[in-house]
């Protein structure tokens, strides 16, 4: 529950806050002046202060300055009934998260303030992700709050040091060759990793490219070549896409799997093999084998170990995780200063089933950076294709009940809510929120002064 301090020396003023939040499920705490705040910044966690800027003892900005300087991620609104653009201009510049005059509307407080505790929640979050990720980072690890993700962590963490084939099963995307990585740093060889994708490499070369040659073997072999294989002594192969493997070259992988020695292309001497092979393919490699576009023998000579790696829309926790990854990586490598995310972008996010896996992600976070001009990425620098994935608000048939509803008013709020959440995806451009509902602007604005109007005489 979030915990809310609200300091104004009208008592009145006090109790109509803490009436309102509490029935918006907040925690609050009171106080009448800038000494009794100044006791409890330092002693309790807030996650949000509301104060008056003038008040018996000094101002709101002295809270201000104090609650930052305690806790950057405190959000804190200042209310006066004295405003002016300098003493506004001045609480922004110290970090309030927004200025209001009073008298107030009761649904503009509470849009306020859940905007400024989503802000709040977001930073802390932001904070705690890119302390995972360079606690991950920095010990070579797979980044993944994931159970599934932990549990073929420690698969392959088990099994690296063994030296046993590993097989990884997964979509396109889904980050084969980081495990592959990880399974060469945790087998703890001394050689080096080199991966070798199956279905880049011509037909007619891939032999050699993975065997070697020796001079005159072929038209073009000029000089004695060694392979993939051997540049891996001592360390790992990892044969992305095996699958796609000629059929007439598999029994010779076989056959290198099976005595751990190897042949070049045109030579009579073998060659003794201290290689880790690790393969990884995104089809069904039984179905191939079933198909009889892969061999049943290689097929179970690779198949000792598998790990299965999930889709991205399996492991929705870890959309947040790897996004402020990808915003870290991509906003330094272009020199911009977006430190975060809104709220509706990370929801976005969250929502889209990503048929490009963990790569699709990046893709779209590259490509956010690259077109953010502001200090978060917002909605407008995602895909059209992510943004419709934006959540709505809607009207509730379960807030039906056998007490009966007010419909009208169902029906009031539910417009409002939509005509709201137009006007923040559209950053309070009315114009283009009227497009975004596929209204004219005179339409738009008419429902927008008739509901305004209607909440202020039900205020009054």
């Amino acid at each position: 529950m979030e915990k809310i301090l609200i300091i104004d020396d009208e008592r009145s003023m006090r109790e109509f806050l803490e009436l309102l939040l509490k029935q918006e499920g907040y925690k609050t705490v009171c106080c009448a002046n800038v000494t009794e705040a100044k006791k409890l910044i330092p002693t309790e966690h807030f996650d949000l202060l509301i104060t008056d800027l003038k008040l018996p003892d000094g101002n709101g900005l002295e809270l201000l300055a104090e609650a930052k300087e305690h806790d950057p991620d405190t959000e804190v609104v200042v209310i006066t009934a004295f405003g002016t653009t300098q003493t506004a201009v001045e609480a922004m510049k110290l970090g309030a998260y927004d200025y209001i005059v009073k008298p107030f509307k009761i649904d503009h407080i509470q849009l306020i303030v859940r905007k400024a505790l989503e802000k709040g929640a977001l930073a802390r979050e932001n904070r705690e992700l890119k302390r995972t990720i360079e606690a991950t980072t920095s010990s070579g690890g797979i980044l993944s709050q994931s159970p599934r993700m932990h549990e073929m962590i420690k698969l392959i963490e088990r099994v690296a040091p063994t030296g046993v084939t590993v097989l990884i099963q997964g979509d396109s995307g889904t980050g084969k060759e980081l495990v592959a990585q990880r399974l060469h740093k945790m087998s703890g060889r001394k050689g080096r990793f080199v991966p070798v994708n199956c279905s880049a490499i011509p037909e007619g070369l891939i032999e050699s490219e993975l065997f070697g040659h020796v001079k005159g073997s072929f038209t073009g072999a000029s000089v004695d070549k060694a392979g993939l294989f051997e540049e891996a002594q001592g360390g790992s192969i990892f044969l992305d896409e095996v699958t796609e493997l000629p059929l007439l070259l598999q029994p010779k992988l076989l056959r290198a799997l099976q005595q751990l020695k190897i042949k070049r292309v045109g030579g009579v001497r073998e060659i003794d093999l201290d290689v880790l092979i690790i393969s990884a393919t995104n089809k069904d490699i039984a179905e191939e084998v079933r198909k009889n576009r892969f061999r049943e023998d290689l097929y179970y000579r690779l198949n000792v170990v598998v790990v299965q790696l999930p889709p991205l829309k399996e492991r929705r926790e870890d959309i947040a995780l790897l996004a402020t990854h990808f915003l870290e990586k991509y906003r330094r490598s272009f020199g911009r200063d977006t430190k975060g995310f809104s709220p509706q972008v990370l929801k976005c996010l969250e929502a889209h089933d990503y048929p490009g896996n963990v790569r699709e992600l990046e893709n779209i976070i590259e490509r956010a950076v690259a077109l953010e001009t502001s200090e978060e990425l917002t909605i407008q620098s995602l895909p059209e294709h992510v943004r419709r994935n934006t959540p709505s608000p809607t009207s509730r048939s379960e807030d039906l009940t056998a007490q009966g509803l007010d419909l009208d008013e169902v029906l009031k709020n539910t417009e409002l809510g939509y005509i709201n959440r137009a006007m923040e995806l559209c950053e309070g451009n009315k114009t283009r929120a009227a497009k975004l509902l596929g209204m004219s602007f005179r339409s738009f604005r008419y429902r927008l002064d008739k509901l305004e109007g209607a909440e202020d005489t039900d205020e009054g």
